[in-house]
């Protein structure tokens, strides 16, 4: 009779595929917070005017050189489960106001560091996530009351600039002059004047390579980097017909066969496809529509040439969202078929006309007369990376100018905010009774991260500038913060006077989702990750030129 060997690994992990990561331990825990709080180091570099910039190259080995957390965010693979949690919350506030990414990043990474603090002391982490919700509570209490300004009139051009001007320097410094009034000209005119909406999708942004940024400017209309396909370079008082097909010979709806006994017969048969398209080039043309746009397949040679025939631009474009945006912008129906449009279908734009910007060639569908809220920025830059890292912030931009039309109030920026978070929470922790005053008190101490990335990305001295900036917030001057053109000894200057301002929904969001990303890592004691399924093996190397010798 032979004896049952019993596994040593008992438990959940007896029961697991082989090969699966299996950790329980209390250390594994604590490097599970520290291994995020570190990665969230790396951004607090990259927060503010002065924050350097992150080379990125993804696997398809594009680079991309920016200081926007969530374009780092999306570049990067993570691995590690639990800083996906991170990068998730990042992604949301993106989504959800547009701006604010890298404060959530360095103020969750913040919270993480004080509860590791509070966990080596022997708190539980049941106690820490308490304290942290009723800290976030009462933080969203505050927040309201230290309003300073808000938005009268959102089509003011010059009442814009002041809310904006913050958001585009803390990512373009030196460069706001210029971004800034493009950006509120281009949402001011886009801004719907019969309903009090906002939607960003009616900005759209054409990078062209060359000249400088002081060079770029707002288009009513759209603007597209393609050719035309016929020999029409310009048409006034376009008439436009939009089609979702191809614009060629129609297809049969079934298979067959042809048989032809003579040249007569293939005269005849080829000659019958080339009148049925005549007429409806003719057919078009006599609807009056003298643009076609079409978003299906390709251009046809026979179809090109009874589009010059008949006095016809022909444009391909390559998205669908560009043909719904042309849709948008013109008032055309989009036509399945290659029919000729009802007036109703047809579209109209003031001029359709062939340009050349720099050395790139373009066509241009200008509304310059007509009251349209679609408009494109035509960014000019000496590099792509240049011009994507400009495209991120005109975003980050328009976003915040939605995010007023949401709500219009303003705190006051450059950590005057946060100063004063840190101080109020910090006296309302010495209210509450029970262990969850200690997780209050480390959560009210987490703002402090952010006039410290200020300060030391300015290469100020952090301690110094917070004991400065808690002076005069206990002195009453809750609008105070750093002001970072100082040299030498950290300066402190009236936000709210010299206009830095932050809208009050963007922090509110970064709040909550900063709180709730750290208290889901908190919360995790086991993390479990099964074996990667089998594939195909990764691909070798290519061998450079130099190794071959």
């Amino acid at each position: 009779m032979t004896s049952m060997q019993i596994p040593s690994a008992g438990g959940l992990l007896q029961m697991l595929k082989e090969g699966t990561m299996y950790m329980d331990d209390a250390d594994d825990h604590l490097m599970n917070i520290s291994t995020c709080a570190n990665m969230t180091k790396s951004f607090a570099s990259s927060f503010g005017p002065n924050g350097m910039n992150k080379l990125i190259i993804n696997h398809l080995e594009k680079i991309s050189i920016t200081n926007d957390a969530a374009a780092i965010m999306n570049q990067m693979e993570l691995q590690n489960p639990a800083a996906k949690i991170l990068m998730y919350a990042s992604q949301i506030q993106e989504e959800e106001v547009g701006d604010g990414t890298n404060f959530v990043l360095v103020f969750a990474g913040a919270l993480l560091e004080n509860a590791k603090e509070l966990i080596k002391s022997g708190l539980a982490t049941a106690d820490i996530v308490e304290g942290y919700n009723m800290a976030k509570k009462k933080a969203l209490e505050i927040l309201p009351g230290m309003t300073c300004d808000s938005v009268k009139n959102f089509e003011d051009e010059k009442e814009m600039i002041k809310y904006l001007k913050s958001c585009i320097m803390s990512k373009q410094y030196g460069n706001e002059d210029v971004l800034v009034p493009l950006i509120v000209k281009a949402c001011i005119m886009a801004k719907s004047k019969e309903k009090d909406s906002f939607n960003v999708d009616n900005i759209r942004v054409c990078k062209i390579l060359g000249s400088a940024i002081t060079q770029s400017y707002i288009l009513r209309g759209m603007c597209f980097k393609i050719k035309v396909e016929s020999e029409i370079t310009s048409v006034q008082n376009a008439k436009i017909g939009l089609y979702s097909c191809a614009i060629d010979q129609g297809q049969t709806e079934t298979k067959g066969t042809v048989l032809l006994k003579s040249a007569d017969q293939l005269l005849n048969y080829t000659k019958g496809e080339e009148n049925l398209l005549e007429q409806k080039f003719r057919a078009i043309a006599s609807s009056g529509c003298n643009v076609i746009v079409s978003g299906g397949g390709k251009v046809g040679d026979l179809a090109s040439h009874f589009a010059n025939k008949y006095k016809i631009m022909v444009i391909r474009l390559q998205s669908k969202f560009d043909l719904r945006r042309v849709a948008k912008m013109t008032g055309a129906g989009v036509i399945p078929t290659l029919a000729a449009p009802s007036s109703e279908q047809l579209g109209h734009c003031d001029k359709v006309y062939i340009d050349e910007i720099g050395e790139t060639n373009v066509i241009i569908f200008d509304q310059e007369n007509k009251d349209v809220s679609l408009v494109t920025i035509i960014l000019r830059g000496s590099s792509d990376n240049v011009m994507d890292d400009i495209e991120r912030v005109i975003d980050d931009g328009v976003n915040n100018y939605k995010a007023l039309t949401r709500d219009p109030r303003v705190l006051p920026g450059a950590g005057a905010t946060e100063i004063q978070l840190a101080l109020e929470i910090s006296d309302y922790a010495d209210t509450c009774p029970g262990l969850q005053q200690y997780a209050i008190k480390k959560y009210g101490e987490s703002f402090l991260s952010i006039p410290k990335a200020l300060a030391e990305n300015a290469g100020v001295k952090a301690m110094e500038l917070i004991s400065l900036l808690n002076a005069e917030h206990q002195k009453g001057n809750k609008t105070f913060g750093f002001e970072i053109e100082s040299i030498g000894t950290p300066m402190i200057k009236d936000a709210h006077k010299y206009e830095i301002l932050d809208p009050l929904i963007v922090k509110e969001w970064a709040i909550k989702y900063a709180t709730q990303a750290s208290n889901t890592i908190l919360s995790i004691d086991k993390i479990i990750m099964s074996k990667p399924a089998g594939g195909p093996a990764p691909r070798e190397p290519k061998t450079q030129d130099g190794d071959e010798d």
